[in-house]
Protein backbone atom coordinates (compact mmCIF):
# COMPACT_ATOMS: atom_id res chain seq x y z
CA UNK A 1 0.00 0.00 0.00
CA UNK A 2 2.57 2.53 0.84
CA UNK A 3 4.57 1.62 -2.25
CA UNK A 4 1.48 1.97 -4.57
CA UNK A 5 0.81 5.84 -2.21
CA UNK A 6 4.74 6.33 -2.93
CA UNK A 7 4.96 5.51 -6.88
CA UNK A 8 1.47 7.78 -7.13
CA UNK A 9 3.34 10.72 -5.58
CA UNK A 10 6.39 10.15 -7.75
CA UNK A 11 4.72 9.60 -10.86
CA UNK A 12 2.22 13.28 -9.97
CA UNK A 13 5.52 14.79 -9.20
CA UNK A 14 6.89 13.84 -12.81
CA UNK A 15 3.97 14.95 -14.59
CA UNK A 16 4.53 18.47 -12.30
CA UNK A 17 7.72 18.41 -13.71
CA UNK A 18 6.85 17.25 -16.97
CA UNK A 19 4.39 20.04 -17.21
CA UNK A 20 7.12 22.69 -16.36
CA UNK A 21 9.46 21.50 -18.77
CA UNK A 22 6.52 23.05 -21.40
CA UNK A 23 5.16 25.55 -19.57
CA UNK A 24 9.06 27.07 -19.05
CA UNK A 25 10.11 25.93 -22.92
CA UNK A 26 6.82 28.45 -23.96
CA UNK A 27 7.59 30.66 -21.57
CA UNK A 28 11.19 31.75 -22.65
CA UNK A 29 9.62 31.59 -26.26
CA UNK A 30 7.76 34.79 -25.29
CA UNK A 31 4.45 33.15 -24.54
CA UNK A 32 1.98 35.35 -22.19
CA UNK A 33 -0.59 32.36 -21.31
CA UNK A 34 2.52 30.00 -20.14
CA UNK A 35 4.19 32.51 -17.77
CA UNK A 36 0.68 33.54 -16.13
CA UNK A 37 0.27 29.11 -15.66
CA UNK A 38 3.76 29.73 -13.96
CA UNK A 39 2.53 32.85 -11.72
CA UNK A 40 -0.75 31.32 -11.03
CA UNK A 41 0.44 27.98 -10.40
CA UNK A 42 3.46 28.87 -7.89
CA UNK A 43 2.46 32.75 -6.41
CA UNK A 44 1.10 31.69 -3.46
CA UNK A 45 3.43 29.89 -2.46
CA UNK A 46 6.00 31.83 -3.07
CA UNK A 47 4.21 34.95 -1.33
CA UNK A 48 3.53 32.68 1.73
CA UNK A 49 7.74 31.90 1.53
CA UNK A 50 8.33 35.24 1.68
CA UNK A 51 5.96 36.39 3.92
CA UNK A 52 7.25 34.06 6.81
CA UNK A 53 10.21 35.25 6.27
CA UNK A 54 9.45 39.07 6.44
CA UNK A 55 6.36 39.36 8.21
CA UNK A 56 4.86 42.12 6.44
CA UNK A 57 2.26 41.38 3.67
CA UNK A 58 2.85 44.41 1.68
CA UNK A 59 6.56 43.99 1.34
CA UNK A 60 6.40 40.30 0.96
CA UNK A 61 3.98 41.31 -2.26
CA UNK A 62 6.71 43.02 -3.36
CA UNK A 63 9.61 40.32 -3.40
CA UNK A 64 7.26 37.81 -4.71
CA UNK A 65 6.96 40.52 -7.79
CA UNK A 66 10.35 40.81 -7.60
CA UNK A 67 10.89 36.73 -7.63
CA UNK A 68 8.74 36.41 -10.58
CA UNK A 69 10.41 39.34 -12.71
CA UNK A 70 13.89 37.76 -11.86
CA UNK A 71 12.54 34.25 -12.77
CA UNK A 72 11.30 35.38 -16.03
CA UNK A 73 14.56 38.10 -16.73
CA UNK A 74 16.43 35.04 -16.36
CA UNK A 75 14.58 32.19 -17.77
CA UNK A 76 16.83 32.11 -20.54
CA UNK A 77 19.61 30.87 -18.19
CA UNK A 78 17.29 28.19 -16.37
CA UNK A 79 18.41 24.57 -17.25
CA UNK A 80 15.67 22.53 -16.61
CA UNK A 81 17.91 20.07 -14.14
CA UNK A 82 15.03 20.69 -11.58
CA UNK A 83 11.36 21.72 -10.94
CA UNK A 84 10.36 25.36 -11.74
CA UNK A 85 9.22 25.40 -7.75
CA UNK A 86 12.64 24.54 -6.60
CA UNK A 87 14.60 27.28 -8.97
CA UNK A 88 11.97 30.20 -7.81
CA UNK A 89 12.71 29.60 -4.41
CA UNK A 90 15.83 29.50 -4.78
CA UNK A 91 15.11 32.89 -6.08
CA UNK A 92 12.81 33.84 -3.33
CA UNK A 93 15.80 32.81 -0.48
CA UNK A 94 18.15 35.03 -2.81
CA UNK A 95 15.80 38.16 -2.50
CA UNK A 96 14.53 37.54 1.03
CA UNK A 97 18.53 37.74 2.29
CA UNK A 98 19.39 40.63 -0.17
CA UNK A 99 15.85 42.42 1.42
CA UNK A 100 17.96 41.99 4.96
CA UNK A 101 20.88 42.98 3.64
CA UNK A 102 20.05 46.91 2.56
CA UNK A 103 17.01 46.78 5.37
CA UNK A 104 19.88 46.20 8.45
CA UNK A 105 17.07 45.86 10.91
CA UNK A 106 14.56 42.91 12.11
CA UNK A 107 11.45 42.00 11.08
CA UNK A 108 8.50 43.35 13.08
CA UNK A 109 5.43 41.04 14.21
CA UNK A 110 2.62 41.73 12.04
CA UNK A 111 -0.73 42.70 13.64
CA UNK A 112 -3.66 40.71 12.49
CA UNK A 113 -6.54 41.84 10.40
CA UNK A 114 -9.36 42.49 12.83
CA UNK A 115 -11.92 40.50 10.53
CA UNK A 116 -10.08 37.18 12.28
CA UNK A 117 -12.92 34.78 13.34
CA UNK A 118 -10.29 33.14 15.41
CA UNK A 119 -7.84 35.34 17.28
CA UNK A 120 -6.49 32.71 19.67
CA UNK A 121 -5.71 30.58 16.52
CA UNK A 122 -3.74 33.70 14.70
CA UNK A 123 -2.37 34.08 18.21
CA UNK A 124 -1.18 30.55 18.06
CA UNK A 125 0.03 31.01 14.76
CA UNK A 126 1.60 33.89 14.89
CA UNK A 127 3.80 33.00 17.90
CA UNK A 128 4.97 29.74 16.34
CA UNK A 129 5.73 32.32 12.96
CA UNK A 130 7.89 34.17 15.53
CA UNK A 131 9.17 31.27 17.32
CA UNK A 132 10.46 29.87 13.61
CA UNK A 133 11.67 33.04 13.40
CA UNK A 134 13.68 32.52 16.27
CA UNK A 135 15.79 29.23 15.20
CA UNK A 136 19.09 29.43 13.89
CA UNK A 137 19.35 30.72 9.84
CA UNK A 138 20.04 27.32 8.28
CA UNK A 139 16.86 25.33 11.06
CA UNK A 140 15.38 27.99 9.89
CA UNK A 141 15.03 28.14 6.30
CA UNK A 142 14.62 23.88 6.62
CA UNK A 143 12.04 24.62 9.08
CA UNK A 144 9.67 27.18 6.99
CA UNK A 145 9.79 24.79 3.63
CA UNK A 146 8.67 21.80 5.60
CA UNK A 147 6.49 22.75 8.08
CA UNK A 148 4.77 25.51 5.92
CA UNK A 149 5.51 25.53 2.51
CA UNK A 150 4.98 21.44 3.24
CA UNK A 151 7.73 20.34 0.93
CA UNK A 152 8.94 16.88 1.06
CA UNK A 153 12.60 15.72 2.65
CA UNK A 154 14.13 14.96 -0.75
CA UNK A 155 12.53 18.21 -2.05
CA UNK A 156 14.45 20.34 0.52
CA UNK A 157 17.63 18.57 0.59
CA UNK A 158 17.76 18.93 -3.20
CA UNK A 159 16.63 22.72 -3.45
CA UNK A 160 18.98 24.01 -0.47
CA UNK A 161 21.36 21.11 -2.12
CA UNK A 162 22.44 19.50 1.27
CA UNK A 163 22.47 15.83 2.15
CA UNK A 164 19.08 14.38 3.07
CA UNK A 165 20.49 13.08 6.05
CA UNK A 166 20.56 17.01 6.95
CA UNK A 167 17.86 17.90 5.90
CA UNK A 168 16.07 14.79 8.47
CA UNK A 169 18.48 16.55 11.09
CA UNK A 170 17.26 20.10 10.98
CA UNK A 171 13.83 19.65 11.09
CA UNK A 172 14.00 17.20 14.07
CA UNK A 173 16.25 19.83 15.82
CA UNK A 174 13.84 22.89 14.70
CA UNK A 175 11.49 20.29 16.18
CA UNK A 176 13.23 20.65 19.66
CA UNK A 177 14.04 24.36 19.55
CA UNK A 178 10.20 25.06 18.62
CA UNK A 179 8.83 22.65 21.89
CA UNK A 180 11.63 24.34 24.11
CA UNK A 181 10.25 27.63 22.67
CA UNK A 182 6.73 27.64 22.78
CA UNK A 183 7.07 25.51 26.00
CA UNK A 184 5.04 22.88 24.57
CA UNK A 185 5.86 18.28 25.22
CA UNK A 186 3.16 17.48 22.02
CA UNK A 187 4.98 17.33 18.70
CA UNK A 188 1.30 18.04 17.45
CA UNK A 189 1.16 21.42 18.16
CA UNK A 190 4.22 22.39 16.04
Amino acid sequence: MKRAIRRAEEETCEMEHTNDFFLVRRARDGDEEACEKLVKKYYPSIYQYCLLHISDRYEAQDLTQEVFTSFFANLSRYREYGKAKNYLYTIAANTTKNYYKKKKDLPVEEIPESGQKNSEEMSGRLEIEQAVRNLPEEIRETAILFFFQELKQKEIANLLHISLSLVKYRIGRARELLKEELEVEDDEKI
